[in-house]
């Protein structure tokens, strides 16, 4: 077969490398890795088809770690919803290279009607997944804002760490978190440095604070969803058509915070919008919403700047005045 399906994908899919016929073809595209199907077929005639990322160094295997984890809460939450992860790993044949398989979504068979699928639709998902309260970690004794793991948004990684309340989160873990990804690929800028500092500390505990929301209760986020992690498609070849999702970088955290990245790019229309509302009816104080939506909208024109530069600080500094101007 060619190319080689490496022995630890199959060993870590319970597979016996000797006894199995596998064969793995390049599938889809991914600026942070090569992916690939992956079809399996067991001596007793089981055939089944896999979606299988690798990538290369240290960073790889994180990335992987978190998608693997973000993919497996999403999907307990609404199994129809997403791909589940089945494993990650290292190279069997290469120790510096790394892998994740899933799932296998066929969004290329997305027409038509969804069949003998769940009938939801992506507005009705979501609400479910943004009213899916977050677990206790372990070593707490109340749900926590943040993930198991660190996860990565694009390249980015995401420090998940534990924090009690949301503001602090989004000042820390978030914004200031990122400037330094920022900071770290493309220099340090005195005004945009000044702005992200007076948002982190006078803007976020104003308007996210709990004297202005009310206590937030942390759920679960796909974290990175823009339209093209969106899409219709079905699972393996299996059952009806599904509004699904992927490529997550999950946090457990403000249901609006997921609204920052759709609202930027966005490519969901008004029938979405206006579902989404009613079951997800604006948080209090509604007049306020779109600057929160704005400040959620900051933190991925700043990561943006991290990843790829250029004008995304201009948006960036864009948000942050206006903020600050009413806010600081």
């Amino acid at each position: 077969m060619s190319p080689t399906v490496d022995s630890a994908i199959l060993r870590a899919l319970g597979l016996d490398p000797n006894s199995t016929s596998a064969s793995i073809t390049s599938h889809g595209g991914s600026g942070f890795s090569s992916t690939y199907k992956l079809l399996t077929t067991t001596l007793d005639g089981n055939k089944r088809a896999y979606f299988v990322k690798t990538g290369t160094g240290p960073d790889a295997a994180a990335m992987f770690l978190g998608e693997h984890h973000s993919l497996n809460a999403i999907h307990s939450a609404i199994p129809s919803f997403c791909p589940r992860s089945y494993a990650h790993g290292t190279m069997s044949s290469n120790s510096s290279q790394h892998f994740l398989v899933t799932d296998f979504l066929n969004l290329r068979s997305s027409g038509g009607s969804t069949g003998s699928g769940s009938g939801e639709s992506f507005a009705a998902k979501l609400a479910k997944m943004h009213t899916t309260p977050a677990l206790i970690p372990e070593g707490y004794d109340k749900p926590m804002f943040g993930f198991p793991v660190p996860t990565y948004c694009g390249a980015t990684g995401q420090d998940n760490t534990w924090k009690e309340e949301w503001a602090e989160f989004y000042a820390e873990n978030r914004l200031r978190h990122v400037l330094k990804e920022g900071e770290r690929v493309n220099g340090k800028n005195k005004e945009l440095s000044e702005a992200v500092d007076k948002v982190a500390s006078k803007v976020v505990p104003r308007l996210l604070g709990e004297q202005t929301i009310g206590k937030v209760t942390p759920v679960l986020i796909h974290g990175d969803l823009w339209s093209g992690n969106q899409g219709r498609g079905r699972f393996s070849e299996e059952g009806g058509v599904e509004e699904v999702i992927y490529d997550p970088a999950a946090v457990y955290g403000h249901s609006e915070y997921e609204l920052g990245i759709m609202n930027m790019f966005g490519g969901f229309g008004g029938g979405f919008w206006k579902e989404y509302g009613e079951l997800m009816p604006k948080q209090e104080p509604t007049e306020e919403w779109e600057d929160r939506i704005a400040l959620y909208e900051l933190y991925h024109h700043l990561n943006h700047y991290a990843l790829f530069g250029g004008g995304y600080r201009g948006g960036a500094m864009s948000i942050m005045k206006k903020l600050i101007a009413k806010y600081a």
